[in-house]
C-alpha cells in the first residue's frame, strides 16, 4: 500500500533513512549513533534531519561528536517549519518513502499555509510506481511523440521528432525525476544560445512539454523547464507580396515554359485567387466547388487543414474564371485534383529570374490575395475566415495592417474638397437670399 502524504516518521535503521540531502552532519556521525536503541524518537528525526530539528544541540551534549551549529528550524505546524522566529517558512512531506523539502519562498504565516497546501497536492499526486518513476528522459520522450502522433499532422509530428533529437543528447540517460534546473540551463548555455531564434522556440517548447506529460503522470513536481529557459523573441519576416504587374508577369512567363508550366502558373493564380495554402490548393477537387452556388469547400485532402476543418468559401470571380479556363468544354472527373501537379516552386523560381522579378513562393500568393482583399475594403474578420483563421482577424491585422493603412492614405488623396470653398464669406448673395 502506498503510504500516504505527510511527515511519516523515520525509524531507527540506515534503510529507511529520508532521502534528502543529510546537510549539517558527517556520514561517520550518523553510522555512530543511529543504529543506538533510543525510546526518543526526536534523536532519529535529528540525526536524519539535523536542520529541521526542533532540539537544541545541548540534548547531545554528551556525544563526544562534534555539534552541529546549523541554521535553526522550528516545526511550527503539521509538515511546516520555519527558519528561526522571523524567517521563512518551509515544508517538508513525505511520499512513499521519499521525503521532500520545499521553501514556501515567504515569512507570511497564511500564505504559507496556502502553499503548504498546493504543495500536498501536488506530491498528493506523485505516483509510487517504481517503473514509472524511474523512467529515463528517452523512455518518456519516445512515450509522449507516439501520443502526440495520433493527433498531428505528418509534419507536425516530424518536427516534434527533430526538436527531441536536438534535446536527446543533454537528458537522453538521465532519469527523468533527476532532471534539474542545471540541466536545462546546459542545454541553454551549450545549444540554445547557438541556434536561430524559431528552433530555440521550438525546442525550448517541446522541452516544457514533455516535462507537463511528466507531471500528469506523477513523475516530477514543478517544470523547471518553464522556469529556467527564457523566451526568445522572434523578428518578424518581411511580408514580400507582388505587385499587379508582377503577378501577371509572373503567371505568363510561367504559362509559356511548357505543359507543366501551364499546371503551375493555374496554380499560382488558384493560390492568389483563393487565398488556400499550398497544401489545401493541390487537394482541392472538382466535387469540392460548386458554380451554382458559388462556392467551393476547402479541405486539405488527406491531410486536412492546418487547423483539421473544414470551411467553405465563396468563390470570388477571378477564381471562378480561372476553373472554367481550365475546365475548359471537358467534364472532369468529380473526384480528380483541379491541379496536377504537388508544387510549382522551381518554376517560379525560374521564370521570376528569366522576367528579371523578385523570387516569390507559394505563400506569397497568399499574401497577394490579402492585400487585395485589404484594398477592396474587405473586413478583417471576414478575410480570416476565408483563409481559415480561427483568431477573429487577429492575425491578419498584425500582418497586413500597414497594407489597409497605405490604402487609407491612397484613399485619401481623394477627397479634394475644400472647406474654405463653402465658408459663408464666399458665399454670393442671390435674388432669393439677398
Amino acid at each position: 500500500m502506498a503510504r500516504q502524504v505527510g511527515l511519516e516518521p523515520t525509524t531507527c535503521g540506515l534503510e529507511d533513512r529520508c532521502s534528502i540531502q543529510l546537510s549539517y552532519w558527517r556520514t561517520l556521525y550518523i553510522s555512530v549513533f543511529i543504529p543506538t536503541k533510543t525510546a526518543d524518537k526526536n534523536i532519529v528525526t535529528l540525526y536524519c534531519n539535523p536542520i529541521l530539528s526542533v532540539m537544541s544541540v545541548s540534548t547531545l551534549e554528551s556525544s563526544k561528536t562534534p555539534q552541529s551549529k546549523g541554521s535553526d528550524f522550528r516545526k511550527v505546524g503539521e509538515n511546516l517549519y520555519r527558519l528561526g522566529t522571523a524567517g521563512k517558512y518551509y515544508a517538508l512531506l513525505k511520499r512513499g518513502g521519499k521525503q521532500y523539502r520545499k521553501s514556501l519562498k515567504t515569512t507570511d504565516r497564511d500564505l504559507a499555509k496556502r502553499r503548504l497546501g498546493e504543495l500536498r497536492d501536488k506530491v498528493g499526486r506523485l505516483s509510487t510506481d517504481k517503473g514509472i518513476r524511474n523512467i529515463t528522459f528517452a523512455e518518456l520522450s519516445s512515450r509522449w511523440l507516439d501520443i502526440q502522433k495520433t493527433k498531428l499532422k505528418a509534419s507536425s509530428a516530424t518536427r516534434n521528432e527533430v526538436c527531441v533529437k536536438a534535446l536527446s543528447p543533454f537528458f537522453k540517460s538521465v532519469a527523468f525525476k533527476n532532471i534539474t534546473r542545471t540541466h536545462c540551463e546546459n542545454w541553454l548555455t551549450k545549444r540554445g544560445q547557438g541556434v536561430s531564434a524559431s528552433s530555440y522556440k521550438q525546442e525550448r517548447r517541446i522541452l516544457i512539454a514533455i516535462f507537463k506529460y511528466a507531471i500528469s503522470l506523477g513523475i516530477v513536481l514543478d517544470n523547471v523547464a518553464e522556469e529556467a529557459l527564457p523566451t526568445r523573441s522572434i523578428s518578424s519576416k518581411q511580408v514580400i507580396t507582388p505587385t499587379h504587374e508582377q503577378f501577371d508577369l509572373l503567371a505568363n512567363t510561367m504559362r509559356q515554359a511548357d505543359v507543366r508550366g501551364v499546371h503551375g502558373a493555374n496554380l499560382v493564380e488558384l493560390l492568389a485567387y483563393s487565398g488556400m495554402r499550398l497544401n489545401e490548393a493541390i487537394n482541392l477537387l472538382w466535387k469540392d466547388v460548386d458554380l451554382e452556388r458559388g462556392c467551393f469547400t476547402v479541405t486539405g485532402g488527406e491531410t486536412g487543414t492546418k487547423n483539421h476543418e473544414i470551411r467553405t468559401v465563396p468563390l470570388f470571380p477571378a477564381m471562378k474564371e480561372l476553373l472554367e479556363r481550365i475546365k475548359g468544354d471537358s467534364t472532369p472527373v468529380p473526384e480528380s485534383r483541379i491541379i496536377p501537379i504537388n508544387d510549382a516552386k522551381t518554376l517560379m523560381r525560374n521564370s521570376g529570374r528569366k522576367a528579371n522579378l523578385p523570387i516569390f513562393t507559394h505563400h506569397d500568393m497568399r499574401h497577394y490575395f490579402c492585400s487585395n482583399a485589404i484594398e477592396a475594403g474587405i473586413d478583417f474578420k471576414v478575410i480570416a475566415g476565408w483563409l481559415g483563421h480561427k483568431d477573429g482577424g487577429i492575425l491578419v491585422a498584425k500582418t497586413y495592417g500597414h497594407l489597409r493603412d497605405a490604402h487609407s492614405f491612397e484613399m485619401a488623396k481623394r477627397m479634394v474638397f475644400s472647406a474654405a470653398q463653402e465658408s459663408p464669406q464666399n458665399i454670393v448673395p442671390t435674388a432669393e437670399t439677398a
